[in-house]
């Protein structure tokens, strides 16, 4: 698993959520060869996230703007938007029971596509829970998010701007 030194300087973390700060940290990347506005467009369109990230099945629009709640393996999560710069990067928070997360994406223009970076930060007694029995369960989850939005990004039509 990663360790808070592997954290990339240029991801932005909100008050309380620093990889330092974290029960379980951890980092993937990936080149996707697809524009950053593509990449950004689709991590962005939350209601089409069941038909690509594993595990959840369904996406609720939230009473705020830029929040919704999100149904990931069978356990309800309220979302908030944070950071959101668009085509550059972004980031999410969530809330379930006995867990919170911070999940931070830096998209890089890169000859050919996009350099994609994804960390995310988890905290309370589930994510304690969660390290012994599988240590590497948050890497897999980013490996998954990455692969499924490089399929769908590669796959998707190249439009001039996009």
């Amino acid at each position: 698993m990663s360790g808070a030194s592997d954290r990339h300087p240029d991801i932005h973390w909100p008050s309380g959520f620093s990889p330092d700060q974290a029960h379980t940290f951890c980092q993937t990347q990936a080149v996707v060869q697809t524009p950053p506005a593509l990449a950004f467009a689709l991590l962005t369109d939350v209601p089409r996230w069941p038909e690509w990230v594993p595990g959840l099945s369904e996406v609720r629009a939230g009473p705020l703007e830029r929040s919704f709640e999100v149904w990931f393996d069978g356990h309800r999560f309220e979302m908030f938007a944070g950071e959101y710069v668009p085509y550059t990067r972004l980031g999410w928070s969530a809330v379930g029971a006995g867990v919170q997360l911070y999940q931070a994406w830096l998209l890089t223009p890169v000859t050919g596509g996009t350099h994609v970076v994804t960390e995310n930060v988890v905290r309370g007694p589930a994510a304690r829970s969660l390290t012994a029995p599988s240590p590497v369960w948050a890497r897999r989850l980013n490996a998954l998010w990455i692969t499924q939005l490089k399929g769908l990004s590669e796959a998707a039509p190249q439009e001039d701007g996009v």
